[in-house]
C-alpha cells in the first residue's frame, strides 16, 4: 500500500470538551492547540507531505464575538511563539481561505508567515481560515466565467484553493459527529474518511498512528477493479 501523502483534518470538540473540563470553551481552544503541535510532529514522522486543519470556518462567524477574538488572538500568539520553530523544522505554511475579513494585524502576520516558511520543505502545513468548500467553488466558477474558459475538472481544480495540492488520501473528523461540515467537498471525492469518537484536545500520536496504519491496510480502487475482484 502507497503511504498517505496528504491528510486532512476537521477539528471538532475543542468547545465541548473546554466546557466539561473547566467551564470555558476558550479553554477548549487553548488546549486545542497542544494536540496540534503534537499532531504537526506526527505527520512528520510519518513523513506526510501535506497536513490540512480546519482552523476557522466561514460558518463560525456565528459564533459569540468573544469568543471569534479569542481564536484570533489565539492565532496571533501561536505566530509569534511558533515562527522560529516552523523554520527549524521546515515547515511550510499555506493558508486556504478568504482571510481579507480578518483583522489587519493578523492579515499581516499570516501573509508574512506564509512568505517566510515558503522555500521549506518537509511538510505542508494547509491552514484552512474563513474556509468554506461552497464558496471556494462558487469562487473557481467566477474565475473561470471571468476569463471565459471551458469548464471543466482541470479549471475549476486550477482555481480553488487547494491549486497545486494533492487531493486528501485521509480526512479524519474528531469531536463525535459524523458530518463533512463544508471542508473539501471536491477533493474528498476518494478519501479515507475516519469520525472518532473523542473530542480534539484528547486526540494524540498514538491516535493518529492508528489511523495511518488502518490506512494502509485499505485496498483503494477509485472506482476500479483489484485482482481479487477480477
Amino acid at each position: 500500500m502507497i503511504p498517505p501523502k496528504h491528510v486532512a483534518i476537521i477539528m471538532d470538540g475543542n468547545g465541548r470538551w473546554g466546557i466539561k473540563k473547566k467551564n470555558s470553551r476558550n479553554y477548549g481552544h487553548k488546549k486545542g492547540l497542544v494536540a496540534v503541535g503534537n499532531i504537526i510532529n506526527a505527520a512528520i514522522e510519518k513523513k506526510i507531505e501535506y497536513l490540512t486543519l480546519f482552523i476557522f470556518s466561514t460558518e463560525n462567524w456565528r459564533r459569540p464575538i468573544n469568543e471569534i477574538n479569542y481564536l484570533f488572538n489565539l492565532l496571533n500568539i501561536y505566530i509569534d511563539k511558533e515562527i522560529k520553530n516552523l523554520q527549524k523544522k521546515k515547515i511550510k505554511i499555506k493558508v486556504i481561505g478568504n482571510i481579507k475579513p480578518f483583522p489587519k494585524k493578523l492579515r499581516s502576520k499570516i501573509k508574512n508567515l506564509e512568505k517566510i516558511t515558503n522555500s521549506n520543505k518537509k511538510i505542508q502545513i494547509n491552514m484552512a481560515l474563513n474556509y468554506g468548500s461552497r464558496q471556494e467553488i462558487i469562487n473557481s466558477f467566477k474565475i473561470i466565467s471571468q476569463k471565459k474558459l471551458k469548464f471543466s475538472e482541470k479549471n475549476v481544480e486550477k482555481y480553488l484553493y487547494t491549486r497545486g495540492i494533492p487531493d486528501p488520501d485521509i480526512l479524519i473528523r474528531t469531536g463525535k459527529t459524523n458530518r463533512i461540515s463544508n471542508f473539501l467537498i471536491w477533493q474528498i471525492i476518494y478519501s479515507e474518511i475516519f469520525f472518532l469518537n473523542k473530542m480534539w484536545p484528547d486526540f494524540t500520536k498514538n491516535d493518529f498512528f492508528k489511523i495511518i496504519n488502518s490506512f494502509l491496510r485499505i485496498r483503494r480502487n477509485f472506482g476500479g477493479l483489484n485482482d481479487r475482484n477480477n
